[in-house]
This record gives structure tokens, C-alpha cells and sequence, in this order.
């Protein structure tokens, strides 16, 4: 697209010419500039430049017949050198004062008038006014306007001097400019128009001329619809011309109609997609190609012809990659339906990139054909007159240029010269990097849309166009990307053409082993054509390997092989493998899987040690020929199983074979086309575990080695070359249930263990005590010469030992730990072997002392719960009974043993107030349902903390102490907390489900909504381990949870005895204190109880001082024994609307019938009815 020049690639800008004054020129052309469309100036610095806009006289000879069809400077000259509007600009001093001044302007205008009158061009009058002492008259503004015959609004004042006048002026101008510009063009427009509805035009020539002209000034006025219409008249007209036209010859006729129709063709496209169409953009495409695709011309410049049809499909897809209309996708458009005949691809840019590739690849073909005639080598060397020959001024038309002095005049060309003269441009260029760039950019732009098979077209295509730069390098390395394609969706013909090409890549860079491998991979294509088959077709349809059929196989298998054998050399370097020979591999994912396939089948699925089983190597070579393999060497996992098969045509002793190695004779190893080759031979194995076989090497002569990797015939997949082939399917054994079922893997058992390992432990494992599980391991049949313990600890749920990722992180990483393993032998008792001692924390392995038959050795696993968790203990022993064997082949024994952890005490506690002692709390005036919510105690108040600790185990336990302890340094100043009377702990016997409780004191001394108590630490141990050394006691801590620490603002204490005798009275008090610095209203109420007869307010109301206490005084006599109900008080604080109402317990009291006695009264009267006795 870069050929057709800005001034045809973008739509065209209005311009204006600005006359005098240059001061004022630059800011005015910044503002025209950004404004929306723009508008360009030509500026003129002084009115004597003003006879560049007269009309010249070749411009004034429309009515002649035309020489040609479009000049080709006509668009570029009203862009750049035609305004539509020229603005006059004077200085308002000018036209006051000096009468020479006045007389100047005047003839500027009548000058400037005169220059202008023949194309119509607008003109404005700008008086620059740069101070007040500068105003016109209204008279001198007059006969101004007369002078130059404008219309008042045309002459403008422009006041510079001030930033906002300054700008109003600028927009008043560009409003000017855009009327003036716009009624210029439409006028033009009709101008030429109405020559076209007159018909008053002599030659079609002129006709297409006179479209051209109406659609670019509606391109002017952004009239796009008028604009795209007279193209598309232009257009039809251009192709109603062909043939008919007799101007020129016919080779230059017709190229001048492609090239003026190029341009048609680039500016309606443009427009439909600038409108956003891009449908009917794509449609008008297809119907420009259908009109000219055959329009070839002369046979000597036929490349002509494709290189215009390539440019065409380059210009497009540039247009519509770089479009702004959005291109519908494949779900919103259904194609190829009879309302939309258009495909998908054909939205892809992509898809003209490779087609312009395509045809500029004919271009070159055609071109090559041409150079090559003799005739045109003959014209080109003896025709001088191609030098002088260049573009006419007219579009698509050439001739020769002639110095005549001061100036260059032309000649025409004849057709003769004209193909001379292209041929020689065609000479000039280098298509084959044009065609790869297309193609690269039709790659990328498929590539991205994951269109592998088109992808992997353009990829072959930019390959061949580098095989024939003779690039062989980049050549080689894009055919390997796009055999791999072929290779998958099974195109033979392809890649036996892409093969080909890598084939001679290789050889032209000295890849010998490149060379071979895509040789034989050729070699062995399923292509059963036989050698009488028809290939008439040029060479470059096939590539340079030669016609895809069985006798090309057969060809380019003995060129390998006698290559191979030194019977032929390859390139320039004949002694390449004298020194070492040629490898091959053969996997399961190489592309060489198709030309050899080992297969092996064991006819056993295990097997003891020692005992012989059969195996079954099968070959199968996809070659034509038949290939002679001179050794082959079966390679398995277990080293000592190797064995080497020589062909029964060898005499000689096999070479290469290491010392000890088993040799076997076996029969003429030839392998046939597509059949397989079957051996059997026994395999004996000393070692324990799995036999593999891995691999098979073929030796094929000195130089060549074949390594091939060994399939099962139950997992061997087939050829995906060859499955689809009509041809006869073998199976790889004789045996249908080895083929189906058969596996390379055999399962060599262990012998059995005389060996015994037992796992005792004793009741359940607690958390936080070492836990101890003792490992004996009894020889009664065989001596352990070298052993290895494993441990292993397992969730019995599954998997290792590791906190869940739920679970809050803590310093313990692991629930179970395996701490240590108690018992192992010295090194000295090891007798020389290396020791092995690894413990982690849920793993261990160490090694075992030398054991005789009939003795035991014993050790202890250590292992701590951090939490109660069921596992299971996994420990597996692997010893060699024989001392020369060593690591080679063990023997193993395994046991396995759940132990369940659990928790050994559950530790809880409760929050009490102190006895008759009620602080009110307004935390908890309104209880929430929030299950997260802190408790509340009593700032400076001593609240009891009850904490019990059960015993969850079945064995009893021994408690030696219990604690709290803060968790900071802080912390002891924020609150107190001391342990009261209560249950002594120290060694104290918790039976299974017995219950141990301990109180504590809380005084807390900081308000806080969030206060740490501590944790308490409760120190056991079980009680058979009382008497052990070292200290067996294990700490389970329990932290307590935080508290919210609160003033109340009322306490309530009850004052009464601790108990009353029945009809004797007592004295019940209610002491309230306000502990907040205001003025509290209590209100108190008192219900009656049956059992007591009492005297005293029931309710009241009263104020109470701040920091003062209130006394609320009774008198109570009991009326029933026992423990009776006292009358419920309720006491209310107005203020925060809450009250306190004592607990059941503290308003209980026990009533006696009588006087009791208790302790030393008793014993005194015991004492006193002695001495009476």
C-alpha cells in the first residue's frame, strides 16, 4: 500500500492559502490544524507569489482529446497547490494615513483577484487590528469590500494583541475557511458533474476522468456517499473500456486500465470500510477479482498481470487489517448461505496474505520463463532505449524521456520497448523476500487463531521459497515444524514431498545422520504405487526426492545403504564414519517409529528367582527392502540379564560384546517388508523386583547401529501412517493372548523371609507423654548379614503425618513425631558395614547389627502425640542372607500396627461472682446470640475460677500439680491471680473418668475489653510409670479464653448469718454501692417468702452519692427447718434501666430446729457427761 502515496491513502484535507502578514501565519495554520476535519494552509509571505494559483494552459484544453486517463500529480495538486479560500491579510494601518498605502492594497487585491477569477477560488479579507489607534472606518471598510466584491461577513477583523479576542478571532476563521471551503467544492462538483449528466465529453477517457474528479471534491466535503457512488460509475466505465480503446497499444492499453482501475478499486474498498461495511467491502472485492483475474494480456509480460493481481490481495488485506470496522465474528455471521456466499476466511487478512504470496509466486515463475526465452535476452542486451524509459505523467502509462535543453520532453513507447522495459524492472527485484514475508505474516496472523493446517500451508510454502533462495538452513529448520503436522493427520503425499526437501537440506549441509534418518523415514511412507504408474507432472509438483511411489522407496532405500556400506559417498566427505559409526534412536514418540518397532513379551507374568522364563523379541521393519541386521543386543533393567544375538551368516566372533556377556547363535536375522521378525529365548534372573526389557540394539555393518526402544504388545500403539493402509495385519507373537495381553515387565518375587519382627506396645498412646513401641527381630532360618529397619508413620485416614491446612498454625508442625529409636547397635558391632542412622519426625532408618540364626534383637521406638490421632506404624525390614550378595538382592518383612492416640485429660473451668456478692455488669444487660462473646467479670473485684480436669483414659492417672501461668510479663500487673483452698493435686489418683477440680482467684486491676488470664499447666503421669527415671510427668497446657474486664457502676452485697434457728430471729442486710462519679437512683423491691416472717421496707426508691454505699436493713425469723428460700431482693438503677437480682444459692439459708453444736462445743459436752459419770 506504500506505493500509492499518502495522497491516495488518505482522504483528501481542505486547504487554504494565506496571503501577507507572516507574523500571523503560524498561529493560525496551529489552530486550522487542530481543528476537526482539519484544514491545511499554504502560505504565501507577500501578494508577488500569488501566480502559483493561475490556471496553466495544458489545464484549459479539456475539450481535446485526452492523452490518457488520470494525471497523475492532479490529486497531490489540489491538496497541496489549489486552495479552495486564499485569505487577503493586511494590517489596518495600511488602509489610514499614507494614501500610497490605500493604493497598494488595492492593487494587491485587483492582482490577486485576477490570478484567482479562473478556478474559482474564494477569497476573504483579514485586517489585522493590533491596537486601538488601528481602527477603519466604516466607509474605508466599504470600498474595501467593493474592491475585492465580497460579502460583508467575508471581511474579517482579527485582533491579535489580546488572548481572548485572539481566539475568537481564530474560530470566526475557521468558520470562514470550512463555508467558503465546502460552497467551493460543491461547486466544482457540480461543475464537472453536469459535463457528465450532459455527456459532453468526447472519449471515455474523459468521462472516468470527469468521476474521478466529482468523487474526490464530495471527498473534500466528507460527502461519502456521493464520493463512493461516481468511484463506482468510474469504475463500471473503466470495464466497459476494455477492448474497445485503440489509443494505445494493446500491452500498454491494458495496463494502463489495471492500473487507473487500481485506484478506483482502493478507494471505494476504503470507503466501505470507513463506513463500517465490511461485508459489502469483501463482496465488491470478489466481483473486482472475478472481472480481472483473467485479463491476462500478452503472453511476454503475463507476469505482469500476476503481480497486479497479487498487489490487489496485498492492498486489501493491509486495508482491511488496519480497518476501524469491526469484523463480525464466526458466531454472529452464518456463511456460506445464498444471502451471505462469503466465508469465513475471507474476513481474515490473513487469508489475502497468502493468496497474494501465491500469485506473486506465479509472478516469479513467469517471469523466470520470459528472461529465459532467448528472444527477450537478445532485446534486453541490445535495446538501449529501456534506460531512458520512465512514468508518463499520466497514470499507468510510460515513456521515454528526451533532454531537450532547459527541460525533459517524452515519447511513446512502443509494446516491444514497454515489455523490454518491464522486464527488466522485473529483473531488478527479489520476489522470493516478498513472498516470504507475506507468507510469514498470513503465518503469524493464522497462527494466532490456532489454524494449524492453513498454518502449517503457509509455513511449507515460505520453506520451498527459502529451499530455492537456497537458504537451506531456515529451509530446514520450518519443514521440520510443519512434517510434524503431516506426521499427525497422516498426509503421505505431503510429507513425503516435505521429506523430501528436508532430505536435501541435509545433504547440502553436510547432516549425515539428518540425511539418513529422513531418508529411511521415506523410505518406509505407506505409498504402494507401483512403478508402471503416470507421473507426467513437473518436478517442482513433487519436489526434488522424485514422484511419490513404491519404486522411489526402493531407490532411496539403496542409496542409504550403500552409503552406509561405503559403497557411495556422501557430498564431499567420503571418510565420515570410518572413525564411529552411525546411531539411531527409536523411541516411542520418534517419527523413526514408523520405520523400525521392537516389541518384547514376557510368557510369565512373575517369576521366582532363579527359575527360567520365556521371552519373546519381535522386530518389524517397514522398509521395501529387505534389511540384514549382523548382531542384535537386548538390553535390560537388571544388567546381569543382557544377552547378544549374532546372525547365523556371521563366522566371525562378534565384536563389541563386553566380557561375560551371554552370546547367542541365533538364526539369519533378515528382516522382510511389514513382516515380523519373532525370537524366543529363556531369561533368568537372580534379583528380586522388576525385570524390564529396555531396549534392543541393531548392528548393521561397521557403520550403522540401530538403538530401538521396547514396547509391550498390549500398550504398543498403532502406526498412524499405516493403519489406515489396506494391507496385511500380522500380530508381533504367535500367541493372539500374548499379543493382546503380553508386557515387556516381569515381577521377580522375593524368597521367602525365615526371618520374624514383632510390634509390641502397651495400652493406648496419651498426648504428651513419649510413647514407647519396642521392635524385636528372631533369625530361625536365616542370619542377617546386613539389614535395614524402616519406619514409617501413617494417618490411618491416609496419607503422612501433617497438620491440616484448616487447622490454626502452632509450634507443633507435626501431630505424631517419631523422637528417637532407643536400642541401635555401635559401629563397631556393625563389622565394618556403613551405619545408617536417620530420624525425622515421621520417618526413620537405621541399620541392623550381623544377627545368627536363632538369635533376636530388639529395639524402641520413641514416638509423642502433639494431638490425639489414630495412625498407623508401618515398619519394614530388608536383610541379606548372604554376605557376598550384599544390596544386590534382599530379602523384606513387613508389619504394620494401629495405635490410637488420645487425649489423656480434658481440662474446662467456669467463672463464678464471689458469694452474696452481685456486681452489675451492663455488658450484660443485653445478651447477644454471638457465640464468639467474652465473658464479663468485675474490674477490682474478686471473681472464682473453677477449673476441672477429667480423666479420658482407661488407665488411672497421677496428678502431681496444676497452675496457671500468665502468658506475658505484663500481664501480672493487669490482673491477680491466686489458687484458694480446695482439692490438693499432689499426687493425687484420677481413676478412669474421675473428675479433679481446683479454684482459683481473679482479680483483675485494668479495664480491658480483651484481657489474657493464662494457661493452666497440669502435670501428670501414669501411674504405673510413677517409680520410672527420668522424670516420666507430662504437662498438658490449656489456655484459658480472654475476658472482658468491665467497672460496674452498682454492687449489691447480701449480709445475712450463715445459718438461722427456727423462731429465732436474725438480721437480713442489703448493702449497695454507686462506684461511678454521679448522683444513682436505685429502686428496690422485696418479695414475701413463706417460710420467714420479716419486718422492712418491700419497696422504695432512693439516691445514692457517688462513691457512697446505701444500707437496706431486715429483720427475718424463720418460720420451717431446712434449706429455705430467702425473700428475693431485686434492686433496679434507673439510669442504665438494669437491676441485679441475687442467685438462688447466695439468697439460701439453712434453718435449725435448735441450737446446734459443732466442733469443740460438742466435744465439751461429751467431756462434761464423762466427769458427771
Amino acid at each position: 500500500m506504500e506505493d500509492y502515496g499518502e495522497d491516495l491513502q488518505t482522504p483528501p484535507v481542505t486547504l487554504v492559502s494565506l496571503v501577507g502578514y507572516p507574523e500571523l501565519h503560524q498561529p493560525i495554520s496551529s489552530f486550522l490544524h487542530s481543528e476537526n476535519p482539519p484544514i491545511n494552509t499554504l502560505a504565501l509571505p507577500d501578494f508577488s507569489k500569488a501566480a502559483i494559483f493561475a490556471r496553466k494552459q495544458q489545464e484549459q484544453q479539456e475539450a481535446a482529446p485526452a492523452p490518457g486517463i488520470l494525471r497523475r500529480d492532479w490529486l497531490s495538486k489540489h491538496r497541496t497547490r489549489v486552495p479552495a479560500v486564499v485569505a487577503a491579510i493586511f494590517g489596518a494601518d495600511r488602509l489610514s494615513g499614507d494614501p500610497a498605502q490605500w493604493l497598494q492594497v488595492c492593487t494587491d487585491l485587483e492582482n490577486l483577484k485576477a490570478v484567482i477569477r479562473g478556478r474559482n477560488t474564494k477569497l476573504v479579507i483579514v485586517l489585522v487590528q493590533t491596537s486601538i489607534k488601528d481602527d477603519v472606518g466604516e466607509d474605508v471598510l466599504i470600498a474595501l469590500r467593493k474592491r475585492a466584491e465580497i460579502d460583508s461577513k467575508y471581511l474579517v477583523m482579527f485582533f491579535p494583541s489580546d488572548t481572548t479576542e485572539l481566539r475568537h478571532s481564530l474560530n470566526r476563521l475557521a468558520g470562514i475557511f470550512a463555508e467558503l471551503s465546502n460552497i467551493y467544492y460543491r461547486e466544482e462538483g457540480r461543475r464537472i458533474k453536469a459535463r457528465i449528466e450532459k455527456k459532453s465529453f468526447s472519449s471515455v477517457e474523459l468521462n472516468i476522468r470527469y468521476c474521478f474528479k466529482v468523487a474526490v471534491y464530495a471527498e473534500f466535503r466528507r460527502d461519502w456517499a456521493e464520493a463512493l457512488r461516481f468511484y463506482e460509475d468510474g469504475y463500471h466505465a473503466l470495464r466497459e473500456m476494455v477492448g474497445i480503446t485503440t489509443r494505445l497499444p494493446p500491452i500498454q492499453r491494458l495496463v494502463e486500465i489495471k492500473a487507473v482501475v487500481e485506484q478506483f478499486h482502493f478507494k471505494i474498498s476504503t470507503l466501505l470500510l470507513h463506513g463500517g461495511k465490511v461485508v459489502e467491502a469483501i463482496t465488491w472485492f470478489r466481483k473486482h477479482i472475478a472481472s480481472y483475474q483473467r485479463l491476462v494480456g500478452a503472453p511476454e509480460v503475463t507476469f505482469l498481470h500476476w503481480e497486479w493481481l497479487s498487489r490487489q490481495y496485498l492492498v486489501f488485506a493491509e486495508l482491511l487489517e488496519t480497518s476501524a470496522a469491526t469484523i463480525p465474528s464466526a458466531a454472529s455471521v452464518v456463511f456460506g448461505t445464498t444471502d451471505n456466499p462469503l466465508t469465513e476466511w475471507e474476513f481474515q487478512p490473513a487469508h489475502y496474505y497468502q493468496l497474494s504470496a501465491q500469485y506473486l509466486t506465479k509472478k516469479k515463475h513467469c517471469l523466470h520463463l520470459s528472461l529465459s526465452k532467448p528472444k527477450a535476452a537478445e532485446s534486453l542486451n541490445q535495446n538501449e532505449s529501456v534506460e531512458s524509459a520512465a512514468p508518463s505523467v499520466y497514470v499507468g502509462q510510460f515513456a521515454h524521456l528526451i533532454d531537450q535543453g532547459e527541460m525533459f520532453g517524452t515519447l511513446p513507447l512502443t509494446d516491444v520497448e514497454y515489455a523490454s522495459y518491464a522486464l527488466s524492472e522485473g529483473k531488478r527485484f527479489q520476489d522470493s523476500y516478498e513472498i516470504i514475508a507475506l507468507l510469514r505474516k498470513s503465518f503469524e496472523s493464522f497462527n494466532t487463531t490456532k489454524a494449524q493446517r492453513i498454518t502449517s500451508y503457509c509455513s511449507n510454502r515460505m520453506a520451498k521459497e527459502y529451499y530455492n533462495m537456497e537458504d537451506f538452513s531456515n529451509a530446514k529448520q520450518i519443514f521440520s515444524c510443519a512434517v510434524s503436522l503431516y506426521r499427525q493427520e497422516g498426509w503421505v503425499t505431503l510429507l513425503w514431498e516435505s521429506l523430501g526437501y528436508l532430505r536435501e537440506c541435509s545433504r547440502k549441509l553436510s547432516l549425515w545422520k539428518d540425511f539418513v534418518e529422513y531418508s529411511l523415514e521415506m523410505a518406509a511412507l505407506p505409498i504402494v504405487s507401483k512403478p508402471g504408474a503416470d507421473f507426467s507432472v513437473q518436478k517442482s509438483e513433487y519436489g526434488p526426492s522424485g514422484p511419490a511411489c513404491f519404486s522411489q522407496r526402493e531407490t532411496i532405500q539403496e542409496e542409504v545403504f550403500k552409503i552406509l556400506r561405503g559403497e557411495q559417498t556422501f557430498g564431499s566427505t567420503p571418510d565420515l564414519m570410518e572413525d564411529q559409526p552411525l546411531c539411531i534412536d527409536v523411541d516411542l514418540v520418534s517419527p523413526m517409529r514408523t520405520v523400525f518397532l521392537a516389541s518384547a513379551a514376557f510368557h510369565d507374568q512373575s517369576v521366582k528367582p532363579g527359575a527360567s522364563t520365556l521371552l519373546t523379541l519381535s522386530l518389524l521393519s517397514q522398509l521395501p527392502l529387505p534389511v540384514d541386521v549382523d548382531q542384535l543386543e537386548i538390553q535390560f533393567n537388571q544388567p546381569l540379564c543382557n544377552f547378544t544375538i549374532t546372525s547365523a551368516r556371521r563366522v566371525e566372533d562378534p565384536t563389541g560384546v563386553l566380557q561375560g556377556t551371554r552370546v547367542e547363535t541365533g538364526p539369519v536375522l533378515k528382516l522382510e517388508s511389514n513382516k515380523w521378525f519373532r525370537l524366543s529365548y529363556e531369561i533368568k534372573s537372580e534379583q528380586s523386583g522388576k525385570l524390564e526389557c529396555v531396549s534392543v540394539t541393531a548392528k548393521l555393518g561397521h557403520r550403522f547401529i540401530i538403538h530401538c526402544q521396547i514396547e509391550s504388545p498390549a500398550s504398543m500403539e498403532d502406526l498412524p501412517l499405516w493403519k489406515f493402509e489396506d494391507r496385511f495385519e500380522t500380530f508381533p507373537t504367535k500367541e493372539p493372548s500374548l499379543s493382546f495381553y503380553g508386557q515387556k515387565v516381569i515381577q521377580v518375587e522375593e524368597p521367602d523371609p525365615e526371618v520374624d519382627m514383632i510390634l509390641s506396645a502397651s495400652g493406648p498412646a496419651l498426648v504428651g507423654e513419649i510413647f514407647t513401641v519396642t521392635v524385636t527381630v528372631t533369625s530361625r532360618g536365616h542370619a542377617i548379614h546386613s539389614g535395614e529397619l524402616k519406619i514409617n508413620l501413617v494417618d490411618s485416614r491416609g496419607g503422612l503425618i501433617s497438620p491440616r491446612e484448616m487447622e490454626p498454625s502452632s509450634s507443633d508442625s507435626h501431630h505424631v513425631e517419631l523422637l528417637d529409636i532407643v536400642g541401635l547397635p555401635d559401629e563397631n558391632d556393625l563389622q565394618g558395614g556403613e551405619s545408617i542412622r536417620k530420624v525425622q519426625q515421621s520417618f526413620g532408618l537405621v541399620s541392623l547389627p550381623p544377627l545368627r540364626v536363632g538369635y533376636s534383637w530388639s529395639c524402641n521406638l520413641e514416638i509423642k502425640w502433639q494431638r490425639p490421632k489414630p495412625i498407623m506404624l508401618y515398619v519394614s525390614l530388608g536383610y541379606s542372607p548372604n554376605a557376598t550378595e550384599g544390596n544386590m538382592q534382599k530379602i523384606h518383612v513387613h508389619k504394620s500396627l494401629q495405635i490410637e492416640g488420645k487425649a489423656a485429660v480434658s481440662i474446662s473451668h467456669r467463672f463464678m461472682m464471689p458469694f452474696r456478692r452481685e456486681p452489675l455488669l451492663l455488658s450484660q444487660i443485653r445478651p447477644t446470640s454471638n457465640p464468639n462473646q467474652l465473658t464479663s467479670i468485675p474490674l477490682n473485684e474478686t471473681s472464682i475460677l473453677l477449673v476441672s480436669a477429667k480423666n479420658c483414659t482407661e488407665v488411672p492417672l497421677r496428678l502431681i500439680s496444676m497452675s496457671i501461668e500468665m502468658d506475658g510479663e505484663d500481664v501480672e500487673h493487669m490482673c491477680t491471680v491466686t489458687c484458694n483452698n480446695g482439692s490438693s493435686p499432689d499426687l493425687s489418683l484420677l481413676v478412669p473418668g474421675e473428675e479433679f477440680k481446683q479454684v482459683f482467684s481473679v482479680t483483675p486491676s485494668i479495664n480491658s475489653t480483651k484481657l489474657g488470664i493464662g494457661t493452666v499447666f497440669l502435670k501428670w503421669v501414669r501411674d504405673s510409670k510413677l517409680d520410672q527415671s527420668p522424670d516420666p510427668a507430662v504437662i498438658s497446657k490449656y489456655r484459658l479464653p480472654d475476658v472482658n474486664v468491665e467497672k460496674p457502676p452498682i454492687v449489691a452485697v447480701l449480709e445475712c448469718p450463715p445459718h438461722a434457728i427456727i423462731g429465732v430471729p436474725f438480721t437480713f442486710d442489703v448493702r449497695v454501692r454507686n462506684q461511678t462519679n454521679l448522683l444513682q437512683e436505685i429502686k428496690f423491691s422485696l418479695a414475701d417468702s413463706q417460710s420467714f416472717v420479716l419486718s422492712g421496707p418491700h419497696n422504695d426508691s432512693v439516691f445514692i452519692l457517688p462513691d457512697s454505699e446505701h444500707f437496706i436493713g431486715y429483720k427475718l425469723v424463720p418460720l420451717a427447718s431446712g434449706p429455705q428460700q430467702l425473700p428475693r431482693i431485686t434492686i433496679t438503677s434507673v439510669r442504665y434501666s438494669a437491676g441485679v437480682c441475687p442467685s438462688i444459692s447466695a439468697s439460701t439459708v439453712f434453718v435449725f430446729p435448735s441450737e446446734p453444736l459443732f466442733g469443740t462445743e460438742v466435744d465439751q459436752k461429751q467431756n462434761t457427761r464423762t466427769i458427771e459419770a
